[in-house]
C-alpha cells in the first residue's frame, strides 16, 4: 500500500488524477493513505473563496515576524504531522516545504488558530533566510514612514 500512495500522491500533486495539480488531495487519497486533516481542526478553518488560510509565521524564540504565507487543509495538515511548514503556492499552483531547495527550513514548534480561525500562526525554528530574496524576513526590504503622533 505504501507504494501505491506515494505514486498516488505524485500522480495527484501533478494533477494526473485530479485534473488540477495538487489543489486538493483525492479522495482515494485521504481514505486509503491517511492524509487529510483532522476534521475538528478543518472545522474551525474559515477559508477564503480559494479555500485558503493565512500563515503568519514568527520566530519561536524572539517573536520575529518572518513572512506570511498561504495554506490550505492539505498543506496544514502535512504541517502538523511533519513538523516542516508547508505551504500552497498561488503563482504556482502547488505544494511546497520551505527548505526543500534552498535548504532555508522552517521546522515547527507550534501552530495555532486565531480567535476567528481565519489565520494560523506557526512558531518556527528558522534556518537562514525565510524571504526568497535572501533577506532574513519578508518584511527587512521596504520599511514604511509612519507620521509621529
Amino acid at each position: 500500500m505504501a507504494a501505491q500512495c506515494a505514486a498516488a500522491v505524485i500522480a495527484d500533486e501533478s494533477g494526473v488524477s485530479s485534473g488540477h495539480a495538487g489543489r486538493r488531495t483525492s479522495p482515494w487519497l485521504r481514505h486509503n493513505c491517511g492524509m487529510s486533516l483532522d476534521p475538528a481542526i478543518a472545522a474551525r478553518l474559515k477559508r477564503t473563496g480559494d479555500g485558503l488560510v493565512p500563515a503568519v509565521v514568527q520566530q519561536y524564540d524572539t517573536g520575529e515576524v518572518l513572512m506570511l504565507a498561504w495554506m490550505d487543509d492539505e498543506a496544514l495538515h502535512r504541517t502538523l504531522t511533519s513538523g516542516r511548514a508547508t505551504y500552497w503556492s498561488r503563482s504556482r499552483g502547488a505544494y511546497w516545504v520551505k527548505g526543500d531547495t534552498s535548504g532555508h527550513v522552517q521546522h515547527v514548534k507550534s501552530a495555532a488558530l486565531d480567535c476567528d480561525g481565519d489565520t494560523i500562526l506557526l512558531k518556527v525554528d528558522q534556518v537562514g533566510a525565510a524571504c526568497h530574496t535572501g533577506d532574513r524576513t519578508c518584511f527587512d526590504a521596504d520599511e514604511l514612514t509612519v507620521a509621529s503622533a
